[in-house]
């Protein structure tokens, strides 16, 4: 009867250990620069994650508003295991069409955000192209770790797949003379920037660890992640780090308040301080994070043309082929464009334009009417949308192709979601299809959206292969060619190639940008 009892609480306590080990999704230990990291599996068992991995040291108390320094080496395993905490930000609510999978989860906000998240498929040999995505968010929101960012089906689809975070708003932007002197580069302001690079020379270092190809990187984002690929792809600080960029809704081809000169960034940082009644750098390193956020609010904080990471206009840097010289894949979304405030009658609308535009506001009228109210309002959301992202993406096709030497692919979206029609094919609408991960957004998704996000998928993920997104039982995608001006249309009924429909747009919005280039 003894022995039948221990043989019975052996057997019990081995099938505890196998159940355990059959229930325990931690996963693959891997070596950084940093120290030993541990990941979870996904339910599934056949994808790697990797949850908050510091690449930089937590840019706070004295190393507030400064380039970030390298991570503090740890012992043991880290379990990486759950999000670290997203930028500091104002609380996150839910507004007009952005629902909860566009919003941060509910985890802390922090200064101490420098983290990454990295997704690979279990099992997997060989290096795979590796696609580093930006987070938007107008430089003020966003989190590496918003559902609609998840990389669990990108890696599936045979991508290391890694989220970032970096600074944000006053924290990411601020510039400042006292800055720029204590500065070994005589810079200040581009401290996102700044954490991208470093994020991006992370991956550089260790991606290979997690089975990716350092010399096979992709750096993709959306509005002010596309911002950021475009600053990064002309930065000469970001030389090496990438091979491909992927830009979604965003660029800084413009000289009208995208981006800021350092003494224009100077001046307002030293109004920063006033308003906070700090009298010295040291005193704005002392003043709580929170105090700071509410002094700055909401308010676009922009990038800075600070004689380093951004050595002049972006537009500039192009024209001179002095960009990081790689393929592109850019766009936009057709019903992108933001209301433009108070209704305005016929007479008012060209009353403005004739103040704002002078000799071209006869052509402005042609590429945007406004004969009547119904005229006026679309015509505002087309001019935002061409204004703020379209005519960038244009502009980037047009000056890579003419002046370097890489193939650009350029598309609209235009599939309008299921629920809140209203809006069309909105802002944002497009990264669940690019990203595959219609499935962490609640809405009624039709057999249409699940065959435009997996051939979406698949363009963006060939191009991370070989930059070119073409691949088996896709439609073609031709490269932009300036003598055709054609693009992809993705929306769930016709995917093919069409000519560009706002080109008499966009050449009034170049006039109107040679005119203040000469200025």
């Amino acid at each position: 009867m003894k022995r039948y009892l221990v043989s019975f609480i052996v057997a019990s306590m081995i099938a505890t250990i196998i159940h355990a080990q059959s229930t325990d999704n931690s996963a693959g230990v891997v070596t950084t620069d940093g120290g030993k990291v541990s990941g979870v599996l996904n339910n599934e068992r056949t994808v790697i994650i990797y949850k908050g991995i510091p690449y930089a040291a937590p840019p706070v108390g004295a190393l507030r508003w400064k380039a970030p320094l390298p991570v503090q080496a740890w012992t043991g395993i880290r379990k990486c295991e759950s999000f670290e905490a997203s930028p500091i930000q104002s609380k996150p609510v839910p507004f007009m069409m952005y629902t909860a999978e566009f919003l941060i989860p509910a985890e802390p906000i922090s200064e101490d955000c420098l983290y990454l998240n990295v997704w690979n498929k279990a099992g997997s040999a060989g290096k795979k192209p590796v696609i580093v995505w930006i987070h938007g968010g107008a430089f003020v929101s966003g989190s590496g770790s918003c559902p609609i960012y998840d990389g669990e089906d990108m890696a599936k689809k045979g991508v290391v797949f890694v989220t970032i975070n970096y600074r944000l708003g006053v924290f990411g932007f601020l510039a400042h003379p006292d800055l720029t002197k204590e500065s070994s580069t005589h810079s200040s302001g581009n401290y996102a920037f700044l954490d991208q690079i470093a994020a991006l020379q992370w991956v550089k270092k260790n991606i290979a660890q997690f089975g990716g190809d350092p010399n096979r990187v992709t750096i993709a984002g959306q509005s002010a992640g596309s911002f950021s690929v475009n600053a990064l792809a002309a930065s000469p600080v970001a030389k090496g780090l990438f091979q491909r960029v992927i830009a979604e809704s965003g660029g800084m081809f413009n000289r009208d308040g995208r981006t800021l000169s350092l003494d224009s960034a100077e001046q307002t940082g030293k109004r920063i301080m006033e308003k906070v009644n700090a009298a010295s750098l040291e005193d704005m390193r002392n003043k709580p994070a929170d105090e700071l956020l509410k002094a700055t609010g909401m308010g676009m904080m922009s990038p800075v043309i600070d004689g380093y990471v951004l050595p002049g206009p972006v537009y500039d840097i192009y024209n001179e082929v002095r960009q990081n010289d790689v393929p592109v894949l850019t766009g936009w979304n057709r019903d992108e464009g933001f209301p433009q405030g108070a209704a305005l009658s016929p007479e008012d609308y060209k009353a403005n334009a004739d103040k704002q535009y002078k000799d071209l506001a006869d052509e402005f009228l042609k590429a945007y009417p406004g004969n009547t109210a119904d005229e006026i309002k679309r015509s505002q959301l087309e001019w935002s949308r061409d204004n703020f992202f379209a005519w960038h993406a244009y502009t980037w096709a047009r000056l890579e192709t003419k002046k370097g030497k890489n193939k650009v692919f350029l598309y609209e979206f235009s599939r309008v979601p299921p629920q809140n029609e209203q809006y069309g094919a909105f802002h944002s609408a497009e990264i669940s299809y690019a990203l595959h991960t219609l499935h962490m957004w609640n809405r009624p998704w039709t057999a249409d959206d699940k065959k435009l996000e997996n051939i979406m998928s698949s363009y963006w993920v060939n191009f991370a292969t070989s930059g070119d997104p073409n691949g088996k039982g896709l439609p073609l995608w031709k490269a932009f060619d300036v003598h055709s001006s054609s693009l992809i249309q993705l929306n769930e009924k016709e995917i093919g190639m069409k000519p560009i429909p706002s080109v008499a747009a966009f050449e009034f919005i170049d006039k109107y940008q040679e005119l203040i280039r000469k200025k």
